[in-house]
């Protein structure tokens, strides 16, 4: 009897001490969403005044949407950069250029507009992010297989990723993003972070994480890390590589810094999401993130500027091109493989053998003053 008076007497103690715990972790959660009610996914922070958001916000859209056009643009006008295999870098751009163009400016409206939260809004701003994440991540991996068979593969193998190929694996990519964010908003598994329903990560969601973004990534890292090696071990010593393969590989170099880009923006993002799961994380701080994320898409195409001198000399023409004249001359580089040396590349027939061979270079155009000349 007194065995069973104890038993119930310290069941009652337990539940009292956890319905106590539960209570005052419900109490502590609520101040949190209470303190954090003022941040919005789509207008930012209600701390801020209105005209710093919009001023903010807009120069976001306008900077951004300028420099992805310039990016697109360069790949066009820029003859060393008019390479079948950077259509993948204006797929980035154009998806960045999506978020520049579209996701931000609608925050500006509905600023303008005095709403301080629109659900439509959100879901239209959040389906179109995941979907240009996605298709960031897909084609970052699709630029590093390019770049290591450019580099590195003979060259009737990368004669055989023809324009029609690079074509079907763009529209590939985009189906994939789509129809996975399509099932993301039918399922509607997992956070929502428009109805501030912060909760853990579902198993659908890790498993596709996993095989779309997990995947991708570490074949990036390994294409580049076996194209750095190779790269160095053909190189190394008093030989020189064309001028061409040079060019190549300087831009290769600038498209893993944005690779790296990539994953400063948008790595700590995913890291509050995923410790979410299983430590509440403020909703401020995961607010103020994915707009840190988001503007990784207003920062890119600096990259290329700074880091590629091709990159660099289009913009500057295009610049001049918009701002300074009405017309503008593009000249084309000679190719680096004019006049090299037959014994120098059959040293290095493993890596660059696509430039030493004549039929992988284009027929030679003649010109009265050394250069090509076309008129925008």
């Amino acid at each position: 009897m007194n065995t069973t008076v104890i038993y119930n007497g310290a069941t009652s103690t337990m539940d009292n001490i956890i319905g106590f715990e539960f209570e005052r972790y419900s109490k502590a959660m609520n101040i949190n969403m209470n303190s954090d009610s003022d941040v919005s996914p789509v207008t930012l922070s209600s701390a801020w005044s209105r005209v710093a958001r919009l001023l903010l916000l807009a120069s976001l859209a306008v900077g951004g949407s300028v420099g992805n056009v310039f990016m697109i643009s360069a790949v066009v006008v820029e003859d060393q950069l008019n390479k079948r295999g950077n259509a993948f870098l204006v797929n980035v751009a154009l998806a960045d250029l999506l978020v520049t163009g579209l996701v931000i400016p609608v925050s500006v409206i509905v600023i303008l507009a005095g709403y301080a939260e629109s659900l439509g809004a959100c879901r239209f701003e959040w389906t179109l992010e995941a979907l240009c994440f996605l298709v960031t991540v897909l084609t970052l991996a699709t630029i590093a297989a390019e770049n290591y068979a450019r580099l590195c593969l003979p060259a009737e193998r990368y004669a055989s990723l023809t324009a029609g190929r690079i074509t079907a694996i763009i529209i590939v990519v985009w189906l994939i993003a789509m129809t996975v964010v399509a099932l993301q908003s039918s399922l509607d598994v997992g956070p929502d972070f428009c109805r501030r329903r912060l909760s853990g990560i579902a198993m659908e969601q890790a498993v596709g994480a996993s095989i779309l973004v997990g995947l991708p990534a570490l074949t990036t890292i390994f294409l580049y890390v076996k194209l750095v090696i190779r790269v160095r071990r053909a190189t190394r010593g008093s030989y020189k590589p064309p001028a061409a393969f040079s060019w190549d590989y300087e831009l290769t170099k600038t498209n893993m810094c944005s690779c790296v880009m990539f994953v400063v923006f948008w790595l700590p993002f995913g890291l509050a999401v995923s410790v979410n799961s299983f430590v509440p994380v403020s909703t401020r701080v995961l607010y103020n993130l994915a707009w840190f994320a988001l503007s990784k898409s207003c920062f890119n195409n600096l990259l290329y500027c700074v880091a590629d001198r091709h990159f660099r000399s289009a913009y500057v023409k295009l610049f001049h091109y918009c701002c300074c004249k009405t017309t503008v001359s593009f000249s084309r580089r000679p190719r680096g493989g004019e006049g090299r040396n037959s014994t120098d590349v059959r040293l290095r027939v493993h890596i660059i053998h696509s430039y030493a061979s004549p039929s992988s270079c284009r027929p030679t155009v003649a010109r009265p003053n050394g250069r090509d000349v076309y008129e925008l």
